[in-house]
């Protein structure tokens, strides 16, 4: 059921990606109609989109090629929230210096960088170090 709802969202940003995006901006700025979308933003959503769902619908194991990067990534969410938020802005956004962030943000980040590191960790810990290794018995 997770795999399909993962899918399904995938899909979703494949095909309509400020569906996504407009209400996540709603969500976590103050001023959400002052930010310009940098021109690739969405085309980038789509593709992260087309990624995720090619990755998922050939083989879940397949999608283990993520770990690691998503891991590292996860880290630096969780270390230094406030330079991610910020370097993730200036990627997205034309203007990320005129966007007000709202409070809950800043803390969200570092706590979805960790929740994203430990589902990571159990996730190479489960299938044995994330290289085809199996785990160990005993």
């Amino acid at each position: 059921m997770r795999r399909l709802l993962a899918l399904a969202l995938g899909l979703v940003m494949v095909i309509v990606p400020n569906r996504i995006v407009e209400p996540a901006e709603r969500l976590a700025f103050e001023n959400p109609e002052t930010g310009r979308l940098r021109r690739w933003t969405l085309s980038i959503a789509r593709l992260e989109g087309l990624v995720f769902v090619w990755l998922l619908g050939r083989h879940p194991e397949h999608a283990s090629i993520l770990k690691r990067p998503l891991s590292v990534l996860s880290l630096v969410m969780a270390l230094v929230p406030r330079q991610s938020l910020a370097f993730g802005l200036d990627l997205a956004y034309e203007n990320p210096d005129e966007l007000e962030v709202k409070s809950w943000i800043l803390p969200a980040t570092r706590v979805l960088g960790a929740c994203y590191l430990v589902a990571g960790l159990a996730a190479v810990r489960a299938t044995g170090r994330g290289d085809g290794e199996s785990a160990p018995n005993g």
